[in-house]
């Protein structure tokens, strides 16, 4: 029996797929779409509108962020930085930290749970 997570796999499986279509901007709103979800980890892309956000947070992995359109103000341990596309942040394991579009962005996140 299929699931509706097999049939979404299939859908972008052993294809040659534009990254940022993979998720589509909605007004006032954060999208996400999981790609590959394991146990080892998970990759997944998201769509933020601009003034959209996480709130200070922690996660016991590493995560390895793409911004792969737009602009995020990212805070790690109270320090900003600013991202842009075509550019990558880890946010190292145990380290607080928020995201925010300062425009609306896009990025790839994956965090590797081994």
């Amino acid at each position: 029996m299929t699931t509706e997570r097999d049939a979404g796999m299939q859908e972008i499986t052993a294809k040659a797929l534009q990254l940022s279509g993979l998720a589509e901007y909605q007004r006032g709103a954060i999208v996400s779409r999981t790609l590959i979800d394991k146990k080892i980890g998970t990759v997944t892309i998201f769509a933020f509108d601009e003034g959209q956000g996480l709130s200070e947070h922690t996660a016991p992995f590493d995560a390895f962020v793409e911004i792969v359109d737009g602009e995020a103000e990212i805070t790690i341990s109270g320090k900003p930085l600013t991202a842009r596309a075509g550019e990558i942040v880890i946010m190292p394991a145990g380290e607080p930290h928020s995201l925010r579009a300062v425009k609306r962005f896009k990025m790839l996140l994956t965090m590797i749970r081994a």
